[in-house]
């Protein structure tokens, strides 16, 4: 059962844009899964969903993957657009993203596969890159405004 609500809803966000869990939620009843929020959230949760920018809603769930093909290459312009602000702290290079958007633009910045970050954590609206050294914060800055 829990492969196929799982199906359903890589299917539901494939083709629909839903924007929160209880508009999931209540798609996937429609479907006839009996669901509650809790077990939608927890979907979420091992379906690795990110939000990312939608053009009828202002976000919307969809697979990591995708959102990093959609943020790289041709939609950079996405996490340019998402993102407000960088600034460096020694090593650690934070920058700050519109609300609901810093998964996004962390899995765009994975997708360049920018070999001086160590590694990136993503809240709702601030990213936390760490930069291999001090002295490359700034050369990452410039890679990230390309």
């Amino acid at each position: 059962m829990k492969s196929e609500r799982h199906n359903k809803i890589i299917e539901i966000i494939n083709t629909r844009e839903v924007d929160t869990q209880e508009m999931l939620a209540g798609i996937l009843r429609d479907e006839g899964f009996k669901v509650t929020q809790a077990t939608v959230s927890r979907d979420i949760r091992e379906l690795n969903l990110i939000k990312t920018p939608g053009v009828n809603v202002r976000s919307k769930y969809a697979i990591v993957q995708t959102a990093a093909n959609k943020l790289s290459g041709n939609g950079l312009g996405v996490f340019k657009d998402v993102v407000l602000s960088m600034e460096k702290a020694e090593n650690i290079l934070v920058i700050k993203t519109e609300p609901g958007m810093a998964m996004a633009a962390a899995a765009a910045i994975d997708a360049m596969n920018i070999e001086e970050i160590a590694g990136s954590i993503a809240g709702d609206d601030t990213i936390m890159c760490a930069i291999k050294s001090s002295s490359l914060v700034d050369e990452v800055i410039m890679k990230l405004n390309q």
